[in-house]
């Protein structure tokens, strides 16, 4: 139980710093209520040139950017939905995390699926091959067993 524990520790002090924001002080909203909504919202959009981080852990001037017209936005009294929709509008769905699930997404939301259970059938399918007898493994009858005994029999006279 200690030893468990101390793991989790350990995992939880090793994730502390990605967890660690980019949001200078300077872009912080004075209302709180404001500040969450925005910093929500900036987990779920994509810096645009980092590519694998939110506008919210990035520290490349265009996800800075990014930030301050979400605040703008939300200053302005824009909902949620109306502040991803004008980024979304602006920048593409690329800019999204977390895509919508769509026609136009299918592939990209079925391909982990679709790459897994192409693997488990190979894994299945080699698994199978292996375990069928191959002309090497195959029993002798009784006769093959003679000729074979016969065939090391000579050799052996002969050397």
């Amino acid at each position: 139980m200690i030893r468990a524990l101390r793991a989790a520790l350990l995992a939880a002090l090793l994730a502390w710093p990605a967890s660690v924001f980019a949001v200078q002080p300077d872009e912080v909203l004075p209302d709180p209520a404001l500040e969450t909504r925005a910093r929500s919202l900036s987990a779920e959009l994509r810096c645009l040139v980092c590519q694998n981080q939110s506008i919210d852990d990035s520290d490349a001037p265009l996800a800075r950017d990014l930030r301050l017209l979400v605040r703008e936005r939300l200053k302005a009294g824009d909902t949620d939905a109306a502040v991803r929709g004008f980024v979304v509008a602006r920048y593409g769905e690329f800019v999204l995390l977390r895509p919508p699930f769509g026609a136009h997404t299918l592939l990209l939301w079925l391909a982990p699926a679709l790459l897994g259970a192409a693997g488990l059938f190979g894994v299945w399918r080699l698994a199978r091959r292996r375990a069928e007898p191959s002309a090497e493994d195959a029993v002798l009858t009784p006769q093959e067993r003679a000729e074979l005994a016969a065939a090391g029999a000579e050799t052996s006279d002969r050397g």
